[in-house]
């Protein structure tokens, strides 16, 4: 499954996120291959992925923003045995940990902020093994060539990514994708 999730990137680096289903529809209809979800609750979760993977794409939850669920191994498990996304998204280790252990995919979101955080991205990341990580700000060239020269894992910008140029300039820094909530970034052709 890790091999598909890079080759989806590979194809299209560009990555829907939807934080308003009302734009699900819109990212489904898209080029994107690959759909973050930084929404969504306990009512809903299960209908959403289902009609994401009725439209062939892979669905990442990001648990952390997930409405009604605990933070905790049950509410993972539960996630992974009945909701059946391809993966998961979290700044949590002990969630990223967990899930990887359950067989999902995962990807670590992380807030670079200061040169302290880039080297805690390149130690969490060896110390996780994440399928990739997501550095936020995602508007940050250089920082994301540093990283992806660092780290033996995908490089995902995401987070104030709302004009091409930025996308241009992400991948040209060495990320294998980009994750945005522009529906006219997902419709850019690379």
């Amino acid at each position: 499954m890790k091999n598909l999730f890079t080759e989806k990137m590979k194809k299209n680096p560009i990555i829907a996120a939807v934080k308003d289903l009302g734009k699900l529809d819109a990212a489904l209809g898209s080029n994107c291959n690959i759909i973050f979800l930084l929404c969504g609750s306990i009512f809903n979760i299960k209908d959403v992925v289902q009609k994401v993977r009725e439209k062939g794409k892979m669905i990442f939850i990001h648990i952390d923003l997930l409405d009604g669920f605990s933070k905790d191994a049950v509410a993972l498990k539960y996630i992974s045995e009945e909701i059946r996304p391809d993966g998961i998204i979290s700044t949590k280790n002990s969630q990223l940990k967990a899930a990887k252990n359950m067989g999902l995919l995962t990807v670590q979101r992380i807030f670079i902020i200061d040169s302290l955080s880039i080297d805690t991205a390149v130690k969490a990341s060896q110390m996780i093994e994440p399928d990739a990580i997501e550095i936020m700000p995602g508007i940050m060239p250089r920082i994301t060539k540093q990283l992806s020269s660092s780290l033996t894992v995908p490089v995902i910008v995401g987070g104030l990514v709302s004009e091409t140029v930025e996308v241009e300039n992400a991948i040209k820094s060495g990320a294998l994708g980009v994750s945005s909530s522009s529906k006219e970034i997902w419709e850019m052709k690379l």
